[in-house]
């Protein structure tokens, strides 16, 4: 007894990864099953789409100066956020299962960081367009009066606690002098760490959603007063359709992560009796395909931000096209005169052969 008491209390930083998750009766598994590779071809499926879909949307704000607004560039951060969830998830993904015996305790602290730094950055970007909209609905503006600067700072400092969070569970705030406070989700962290974790993000929650809800009561209030004034009407409509798209994220978000968070804290208050083994893969999925979400709302939503997507994917297609084309007149044993190129614009032309039919094409624009 003496001696097992000893082993829970005292900071024997020897121990691999295998001997933590055998402490709280959490299994690795062995070899690959079907089930496992499926799990492992799906989630990296949903990973890439993730990070192009949200490079889309960042790329989409830089391209199109009618976003270069502080609330814009939030969600551009936003987006970072999602993508860097992405490239957490993959990096999970790659480092599961059988795997995870390979792991020394710095790559699962790593692993295990990178989940909790995209977190942390989304729900800071959250509060921070909050805030934002808070400052700039109770004037009725449509754009906060934030400078660039102050917006560059904002971000930088998001990005900073975001960081320090996420390295918090593998520098001051683990089990490892204490297996008795072990958890069983993530058999290295301090289940009092997942409590404050899960309490302070479930707390911001509630606060984003009672902010939103009083902001959207105000629009709703002040748009019957621009209803009866027409030179109002539009400027409040528009407000109103921001305002929607940006309760739509929050409302994605919140449904996407309580799960999740709320399993956190039954690991962290209940142990081994809360079981949540069963069922944290499920929340892990969830709160997974948040990250795909955001990059749908915004191209349902937001009519601009649709028309840019379209005109990205466009020049991408004509640049791909047009490498095409480059290799096949490089490829092609016929000789220049073969081809008719007729000039459609400053970069696009349109290539035909046409050995028999020359003499009857003198002109073609597209």
């Amino acid at each position: 007894m003496a001696t097992e008491s000893s082993l829970r209390n005292t900071c024997d930083y020897s121990h691999n990864v295998t001997f933590f998750y055998n402490w709280v009766g959490k299994s690795i598994s062995v070899a690959w099953t079907p089930r496992d590779f499926v799990v492992l071809g799906l989630g990296l499926t949903i990973c890439i789409i993730i990070i192009l879909a949200n490079l889309m949307v960042m790329v989409a704000i830089f391209m199109n100066r009618r976003f270069h607004f502080p609330i814009y560039y939030l969600l551009g951060n936003m987006a970072a956020a999602d993508l860097f969830a992405g490239m957490a998830y993959a990096n999970l993904m790659l480092n599961t299962g059988p795997w995870t015996r390979m792991l020394t305790k710095e790559q699962w602290y790593i692993r295990g960081a990178l989940i909790d730094i995209s977190l942390t950055a989304s729900v800071a970007n959250l509060l921070a367009v909050a805030v934002e909209r808070h400052q700039t609905i109770i004037t009725m503006q449509l754009h906060s009066k934030m400078t660039k600067r102050r917006v560059v700072l904002l971000i930088i400092s998001i990005w900073a606690v975001s960081v320090i969070m996420g390295l918090v569970p593998s520098t001051i705030w683990n089990c490892e002098c204490d297996l008795d406070d072990c958890s069983t989700v993530a058999p290295l962290y301090s289940r009092r760490f997942l409590i404050f974790w899960a309490v302070l993000n479930l707390l911001t929650f509630f606060i984003m959603v009672a902010m939103y809800a009083r902001i959207l009561i105000y629009v709703r209030c002040q748009s019957t007063y621009a209803s009866q004034h027409t030179s109002e009407m539009w400027h409040s409509q528009t407000v109103v359709n921001l305002m929607k798209t940006i309760s739509m994220v929050l409302g994605a978000f919140v449904i996407c992560w309580t799960p999740g968070l709320l399993t956190l804290l039954l690991d962290g208050l209940l142990g081994k009796a809360s079981h949540a083994n069963s069922y944290e893969k499920f929340c892990l999925v969830i709160a997974e395909c948040n990250s795909l979400v955001n990059p749908i709302i915004y191209s349902l939503r937001d009519d601009e931000m649709r028309r840019t997507f379209k005109s990205i994917l466009c020049c991408l297609c004509r640049r791909s096209a047009g490498q095409q084309r480059e290799l096949l007149e490089i490829a092609s044993p016929l000789p220049q005169e073969a081809l008719g190129c007729v000039q459609k614009s400053e970069d696009q032309t349109l290539c035909t052969e046409t050995n028999n039919k020359k003499d009857s094409w003198t002109a073609a624009s597209l």
